[in-house]
């Protein structure tokens, strides 16, 4: 049987913490800031961390 390959795109978006979830970069952080208010830039900034269905549907993706 081959090796499970890693999705490559999850794998970019995505990575595990030491206990195990899933963390990720917010989208809409990248430009066309000045329309966008201070606590949502702020909050922006902070890594998302996936919740438990897409913990279940990206983690087998991943194979690490």
């Amino acid at each position: 049987m081959p090796k499970m390959k890693t999705v490559k795109g999850i794998s970019k978006r995505f990575r595990k913490t030491k206990n195990g979830k899933l963390v990720y970069s917010h989208a809409f952080a990248r430009h066309l800031m000045t329309g966008k208010n201070t606590k949502r830039k702020r909050k922006l900034r902070k890594k998302g961390i996936a919740s438990p269905v897409e913990f279940r549907r990206y983690a087998p993706l991943l194979h690490n």
